[in-house]
């Protein structure tokens, strides 16, 4: 009841109307982190934010219409823990600002948000792309500036199917650029999740007006959870132009205590066309992410965690932990590590 009072009092400052609303919710998570991280022969000790899960905070609600319709909308701001920096520096509610309606049809959702293709990618992540050890780490967009097929998207129109289907998932999501050079694309989702078995796969198409060539990637994954341990395995290939890159992600988690223990290495490969100059573009090369972590819960909504990571980087490479200092040449080594603490509401 106190955060329904507490979220009505801020969409009022917000100049929302929520009087309509059946149920409105404030949440979040603050999460903060010490980390040590290398890069080449540069090395930083720092205070960072969202080393386990991103520092955010939200509003969200649901009208119930009748006839087993209802409307929603959800209103999420990134927020640094160690500078207080709202929205991450960039836009307020740049995690997402959706308002939807959904039913027996499904879900669908107008406004910016996660793409199909960067949910499932997320998955098939032990880090589901946050923190030290995430694999978007060593993930490119190969020079076209067209990284939404793994990111968010502004302008996005989402369809998602009712979950009622067995097990079987899906979802298609469009966004227009809109008359400017913004990234517009298309990404496609279909999976399945029944007990232990996971498999899904996922398929984005992005391109701009400054730039009409498109940026294509393809993923699949897969995960059975055995209850002592879940082993996890993921592939994406992404082209531009002649520039390709394959991405293999194999990870395992398994309870410990009051806890959970994962690892993951990441293999990513760019073919030759990737080594070649071209304006505008910094040439990549192979790089392998080697990563671990332990989250102890010391409740449902407190828990510790550290992780340790390491990125080789080959030829033209020059991939870098989060958190750590740029390389200063290719095939240069980046690693961390961290302890933090996440409490969420």
């Amino acid at each position: 009841m106190k955060k329904a009072l507490i979220a009505l009092a801020v969409l009022g400052l917000t100049g929302g109307a929520a009087v309509a609303q059946s149920s409105v919710t404030l949440f979040g998570v603050i999460d903060a982190d010490m980390k040590y991280v290398k890069t080449g022969g540069l090395k930083m000790k720092k205070l960072d934010s969202g080393g386990l899960n991103t520092s955010r905070f939200g509003v969200r609600g649901t009208e119930d219409l009748g006839g087993g319709l209802k409307a929603g909308f959800w209103l999420e701001s990134q927020v640094d823990t160690d500078t207080g920096v709202a929205g991450g520096g960039s836009a307020f509610w740049g995690r997402r600002a959706t308002v939807s309606l959904a039913g027996d049809f499904g879900e669908v959702r107008l406004g910016r948000n996660k793409t199909v293709s960067r949910l499932h990618l997320e998955d098939f992540d032990p880090t589901s792309f946050t923190g030290l050890g995430s694999a978007q780490a060593v993930y490119s967009n190969l020079g076209s500036s067209n990284g939404t097929s793994f990111g968010r998207a502004d302008n996005l129109v989402s369809y998602s199917l009712p979950n009622n289907l067995g097990g079987f998932y899906g979802g298609v999501d469009v966004s227009a650029a809109e008359g400017t050079a913004s990234n517009k694309g298309q990404s496609v989702r279909l999976g399945y999740k029944d007990g232990p078995l996971h498999v899904s796969g996922a398929y984005a198409s992005t391109s701009n007006a400054a730039n009409s060539d498109k940026f294509k990637l393809t993923s699949l994954g897969g995960a059975y959870d055995f209850g002592v341990v879940r082993p996890s395995l993921s592939y994406t290939q992404t082209k531009y132009i002649g520039r390709e890159q394959k991405i293999w992600t194999a990870s395992v988690t398994a309870p410990l205590g009051q806890g959970q223990l994962w690892a993951a290495y990441t293999d990513a490969k760019a073919n030759g066309a990737a080594e070649t100059a071209v304006t505008g573009y910094t040439p990549i090369g192979d790089s392998k992410l080697f990563a671990a972590g332990y989250i102890y819960n010391l409740s449902k909504r407190t828990a510790l965690y550290t992780t340790v990571s390491q990125i080789k980087n080959d030829g033209a490479a020059k991939f870098i932990v989060n958190g750590a200092p740029a390389a200063t040449a290719g095939g240069q080594k980046s690693s961390g590590f961290d302890v933090g603490v996440r409490h969420s509401f």
